[in-house]
């Protein structure tokens, strides 16, 4: 009988040369970092396992761990044959990582999150790839960039994006090589390799991972956890992964500050919190009224305009930045069983955490796997998302982050955004040092950014507005002192702030000239201290 639970060493010895690996993980969250570790170790002592090809649902990665490693390896052996190329969503908690893919040390690719949940179980399926609207008209479209990172990618094409058409509309076929070997991470595993992950963060694709290696003649599977237990320990309906679909199981040591081997996320090593076994309890402190807290209360009061709509309460969800600030507004004002608040990693309800420990929650009240979650989003189940942005342009296209020199990938936007019915982007209408004051329920600009926001030509294309009025999308663009709409022409000048000049403070500062028909003024409630008395509005409507 094949021993199934063995050392680090031994488990990433079975991994073949020319093998492709992919591997679980959402920044720290289920990242099995222990057996990334040992997998570079072995290449470098051995020269094996040589010419992999990566791919993961979001990153394991966060800097200084897991992918990052392995970019700091390819930084500084630049002939190496370790790693030949990747399939990334998101390469921006691997700051080492981007630095090799920008000197186009190692071929690279991405692709958003969702789609690459949906690859990974058509890889389980056999079918030729994934097909999907989301990404036309956008980087990721091959007459743009193909989700082609750097010139390797170009010249290779292991992983290519195609224009199709089906009964006269516009799609595009997603293909990459299919998953010989999967590297998971779990909590428990029992005697015969049943996994379960109570103490994890979310499940994220851990068993699309599986499925997807296991569907490949040969295909490995490697689980990394935290503990072993007898065979029934755990309960039958909180196994992940059945244990026959597990090859070898690696018990990692329970990380310290130095190895964060499977620490939780990036900032916890065992919050039961995060894993939900204890009540998120904590006095909470309405944050102070700031240029950026009205950009979250505008979005929050378009929120309480399509319960009214809608006549129900609403599912949404908040990206990062300054979206993820109307998670505070909706708890200031009372509205959290009005406004139930989704996370792309899997969790509903409570509060996402930030930075490099996004995707995880707190106060949730259910999990879902992340696939399911974004079959949600791109099917349009969801009502509204708030997205963040770095660069409108007059067609209404969206930049979230792309500069030249930063490479951090489309993460779950593309599928989140195009998805959505509605899209409210939130963000400061200019960027770099600025000073602003919301005082006597009105805007002051003392100091505006010097950097443009609302630009002539996004520097990429990661929301469509062409596309976005094709499926008959409601888009906004909310700052702080204006907000935009989408319609057929382009981008409409819709509200000012209170405070604001048109010409001086919104229309100077733009590159292209809006739309503009008949402008209001934004409603003063937003930029007045205290509640914004919504949940009364809100109650209001179920009444009737």
């Amino acid at each position: 009988m094949i021993r199934k639970f063995v050392s680090a060493w031994e488990a990433v010895s079975r991994i073949p040369d020319n093998a492709v690996v992919a591997i679980s993980g959402f920044n720290a969250a289920l990242s099995p970092f222990y057996l990334i570790d040992v997998l570079i170790q072995r290449y470098r002592e051995t020269g094996h396992p040589k010419n992999l090809f990566i791919i993961s649902d979001a990153i394991p990665a966060i800097p200084g761990f897991g992918l990052d490693k392995v970019g700091r390896l390819i930084l500084e052996e630049p002939g190496q044959d370790f790693v030949r190329g990747f399939l990334l969503p998101f390469y921006g908690w691997a700051p080492e990582l981007q630095k090799a893919v920008m000197e186009n040390l190692v071929e690279a690719y991405t692709w958003p999150i969702g789609i690459v949940t949906r690859w990974l179980r058509t890889a389980a399926l056999g079918t030729p790839g994934v097909l999907s609207r989301v990404g036309l008209g956008t980087f990721i479209d091959p007459r743009q960039d193909g989700g082609f990172l750097n010139g390797l990618a170009r010249e290779r094409r292991t992983a290519a994006v195609e224009r199709v058409v089906l009964d006269g509309r516009e799609y595009l076929l997603y293909k990459a090589p299919k998953p010989d070997v999967a590297l998971v991470r779990a909590t428990t595993a029992d005697e015969i390799g049943n996994l379960s992950m109570e103490q994890e963060a979310m499940y994220g694709s851990v068993l699309a991972f599986v499925q997807a290696a296991k569907a490949h003649p040969g295909g490995l599977v490697i689980a990394q956890v935290l503990r072993v237990v007898t065979l029934g320990e755990i309960h039958p309906k909180h196994v992940v992964v059945p244990g026959p679909l597990v090859d070898y199981v690696v018990v990692a040591r329970r990380g310290t500050e130095v190895e964060k081997y499977h620490w939780q996320t990036a900032s916890f090593d065992l919050n039961p919190i995060i894993s939900g076994d204890v009540p998120y309890r904590v006095a909470y402190e309405p944050a102070p009224l700031t240029a950026d807290k009205a950009v979250a209360r505008r979005v929050v009061l378009e929120l309480v305009k399509l319960i009214g709509a809608l006549g129900r309460p609403v599912v949404v969800n908040l990206g990062i930045g300054i979206p993820a600030l109307a998670a505070d507004v909706i708890r200031e004002e009372r509205l959290d069983d009005f406004i139930h608040l989704t996370v792309e990693s899997g969790p509903w309800g409570g509060y996402a955490l930030m930075d490099a420990d996004f995707g995880a929650a707190m106060g949730h009240y259910a999990v879902i796997p992340m696939p399911e979650q974004f079959v949600l989003y791109e099917g349009g189940a969801i009502d509204a998302t708030s997205l963040g942005f770095l660069q409108v342009d007059a067609e209404g296209n969206v930049n979230p982050a792309f500069l030249p020199g930063r490479l951090p990938g489309p993460g779950g936007f593309p599928v989140i955004a195009i998805g959505s019915p509605r899209v409210y982007f939130a963000g400061g209408f200019t960027a770099g040092r600025r000073k602003m004051d919301v005082k006597n329920c009105g805007l002051a600009i003392g100091e505006d950014g010097p950097i443009t926001k609302f630009v002539a030509k996004v520097y990429k294309i990661v929301f469509s507005g062409r596309y976005a009025v094709e499926e008959g999308k409601e888009v906004l663009y909310v700052t702080e002192r204006a907000v935009f709409k989408l319609t057929q022409d382009g981008v409409e000048l819709v509200e000012i702030a209170p405070g604001i000049d048109l010409e001086r403070d919104v229309l100077a500062k733009m590159e292209f000239r809006p739309t503009v028909r008949r402008v209001e003024e934004m409603d003063r409630r937003i930029f007045c201290e205290g509640k914004m008395g919504l949940r009364e509005e809100a109650l209001k409507i179920v009444k009737r």
